[in-house]
């Protein structure tokens, strides 16, 4: 009788247990990441691929050389303005400042990004979490970010760039802030879509740090 009881066990078990996934499902193995290297310092490696001088880089993006050279030497951590307006004028894509490795088929990609394993970039108003940094030239820049800023104060001018951006309130209240349209409240499950172009700003109502999932087109470059 206890062999028998033993036998059911081990069958219930046997339909529990997963059948082994085909070789030809099996995921490639991750390939080890460069940390080693900051976002400056990619930026002036990039710089000397091209054959830029930092004067070169400043006629192209409009960015002022001595605030380059900060940026290069990890004095100063770029606002999401002049990242894009690096990325617009040099034809580079934005994943790649972050991220060294390379995606050459754009074609059927995938990307899994665990919770707190994005890419961090902070500014004075922002702290991003790039998200899908693995992939080089997607069509969308998806991001959480958490809203710094307290006041439109904060801010040098209007944020504005070519494409159009979603965002959801995760958790907190926001006050949504744009050129032509009296300023919004956000809470959290509340969305917004609009146009880059038009000058815009978050801030935070809350006490902690709102959190919101963004996405921007425009941002990234869409070539292969």
């Amino acid at each position: 009788m206890a062999k028998k009881a033993t036998k059911t066990r081990s069958s219930a078990v046997a339909r529990l247990t997963p059948p082994p996934v085909p070789a030809r499902f099996s995921a490639p193995q991750p390939q080890k990441e460069d940390t080693s290297v900051d976002l400056g310092q990619r930026l002036k490696r990039m710089r000397f691929d091209n054959g830029w001088t930092l004067e070169d880089v400043s006629q192209r993006t409009g960015v002022a050389r001595s605030t380059l050279s900060k940026i290069e030497n990890g004095q100063m951590s770029p606002t999401y303005d002049v990242l894009q307006k690096i990325v617009r004028g040099t034809g580079l894509d934005i994943v790649e400042l972050f991220d060294t490795r390379q995606q050459n088929a754009p074609f059927g990609r995938c990307s899994v990004t665990r919770r707190g394993e994005g890419r961090a970039h902070r500014t004075a108003t922002y702290h991003f979490e790039l998200l899908a940094t693995d992939l080089a030239h997607k069509q969308i820049l998806p991001f959480k970010s958490k809203v710094a800023a307290r006041s439109l104060d904060e801010f040098p001018d209007w944020v504005r760039h070519p494409g159009e951006e979603f965002l959801c309130v995760l958790s907190g209240r926001i006050q949504l802030h744009t050129e032509f349209y009296a300023p919004v409240v956000l809470d959290a499950g509340d969305s917004a879509y609009f146009d880059s172009k038009m000058g815009h700003a978050i801030i935070s109502l809350s006490k902690e740090d709102a959190e919101i999932l963004w996405t921007c087109t425009g941002i990234a470059s869409v070539e292969p």
